[in-house]
């Protein structure tokens, strides 16, 4: 048998989280308004601001709902690849397309979308941006050619070195930039098999890049895009003249890749035109939601009654534990964030269900105790120990299924889609929080608020 206050901390550590996760999800405001006869009240709720000392928590709590939700704006740009070489035009447009993601993640719009589409011999940029308002900041930001630089590293005063940014340290223009280098590829050192970034540059790009290499022998040379670092400054150890550099490290082959990637990005002369615009309507985005939302609560409604009415009090501690665990869902999905598709929506509803069933199997093992002349106290134990492999051999099979959804590796013999993405991150998450307060919340629940014995 568990310690008795152990129990009781517990419980309350239990409670301090739920009050916790209540905070997170109350609305941004409430506005009240009260007008009875004489009296006329009216006031606004806002949600509590956390705070640490003098520091405050600024992270936006709203919920981010995807395109079919929130609507938003799809953009289709012509891509002009007169400049590219045949043979280079396949990393060219791969390099595009990260090239776009970045910019768009930096922007701040989750759950984009951005594919290169081929027509004939033509090729398309097509991005749509969710919930965005600020549609031409948007336009202007993914249409802008990529601009790679490389800068130089500079001395400062010791009182400054403490205090310093990357900006602050790499501010010395060398000169070289993306119109200088050829191309970037993946390479592996016959020394140690190890994958590497292998760079080369044209004849004015040696040129400059040796004058570079001897300023800043024994320095760094910081390589931007958009002054933004995409990799850890390399030290000079000689001077290059022959226009060929490598950048070596604990690369990985994937992480060499995305390296070349960028570095492409920005010198291969890929540039991308707006051609057709639209606005997404939100409309049907929130009539699905009023939807989702109405079946989830008569959804949860009646799981509430069928568990009360073949449970009694048991029934009731598990839809209180319910509640904990729609609340820690609820906050999750704000903190992480998690952007959330009507297959999301679904995903979230569906693991409603697995909790629930997590439960009805623990009460079931309960009863056979009991019938066993086992005490309440020694059959919840028993009930909650057995039922257990049942739990998570059941749970451990969906969760494998979400992760084949969720591909998280990218493969492309499996699904990308960004709905199904959604509803596989929103039914894995929901399991893993279903088998928290199922087996631990309502557990300790039981222990401190349960004393009757079930019925035979």
């Amino acid at each position: 048998m568990p310690n008795k206050n152990k129990t009781i901390r517990i419980f309350w550590t239990i409670l301090g989280l739920t009050f916790v996760c209540l905070i997170i999800n109350f609305p941004k405001k409430i506005p009240i308004s009260i007008n009875l006869g004489k009296i006329n009240w009216q006031h606004t709720f806002y949600r509590p601001d956390f705070s640490f000392g003098s520091e405050k928590f600024k992270k936006n709590l709203d919920l981010k709902f995807g395109l079919d939700l929130a609507g938003g704006a799809s953009l289709t740009f012509d891509i002009d690849t007169t400049k590219i070489k045949k043979e280079d035009l396949s990393s060219a447009l791969e390099s595009l397309k990260s090239n776009i993601e970045r910019r768009i993640n930096l922007f701040g719009i989750s759950e984009t979308n951005v594919q290169i589409i081929k027509q004939e011999n033509q090729y398309r940029l097509k991005v749509d941006l969710p919930g965005v308002e600020d549609v031409s900041s948007a336009i202007k930001l993914i249409g802008t050619t990529a601009q790679l630089k490389f800068k130089g590293e500079v001395e400062l005063a010791p009182e400054a070195t403490a205090s310093a940014t990357f900006n602050d340290v790499f501010t010395k223009d060398t000169g070289l930039n993306g119109s200088h280098l050829t191309k970037a590829s993946v390479t592996i050192n016959p020394n140690n098999s190890e994958p590497e970034v292998s760079l080369e540059f044209n004849e004015e790009g040696s040129k400059i890049f040796a004058a570079a290499t001897k300023e800043f022998l024994n320095k760094r040379i910081a390589i931007l895009i958009d002054d933004y670092p995409i990799t850890s400054p390399p030290t000079v150890q000689t001077e290059i003249t022959d226009g060929k550099a490598v950048i070596s490290g604990s690369f990985t082959t994937k992480s060499a890749k995305e390296l070349a990637v960028q570095l492409n990005a920005g010198a291969l002369p890929l540039s991308i035109n707006l051609i057709q615009q639209s606005q997404i309507d939100a409309t049907l985005g929130r009539d699905s939601i009023n939807k989702g939302i109405f079946a989830g609560v008569v959804g949860l409604i009646l799981v509430s009654f069928f568990m009360i009415g073949n449970y009694g009090k048991l029934g009731l501690i598990a839809d209180i534990g319910l509640i904990i665990y729609g609340l820690i869902t609820l906050a999750l999905y704000r903190l992480i964030p998690i952007t959330l598709t009507f297959p999301g929506v679904v995903g979230f509803i569906l693991s409603i269900g697995m909790a629930v069933d997590s439960n009805i199997l623990i009460f079931e093992r309960m009863r056979e105790e009991t019938r066993k002349g086992k005490n309440w106290n020694n059959a919840m134990e028993l009930g909650f120990g057995r039922a257990w492999d049942s739990i998570k051999d059941a749970n451990a099979c969906t969760i494998i299924t979400g992760l084949i959804l969720f591909n998280p590796f990218n493969w492309s013999f499996l699904n990308t889609s960004g709905m199904v993405r959604g509803f596989a991150v929103t039914l894995i998450l929901g399991i893993g929080i279903g088998i928290f307060t199922g087996v631990f919340v309502t557990r300790n629940l039981l222990r401190v608020l349960a004393k009757e014995k079930i019925e035979q």
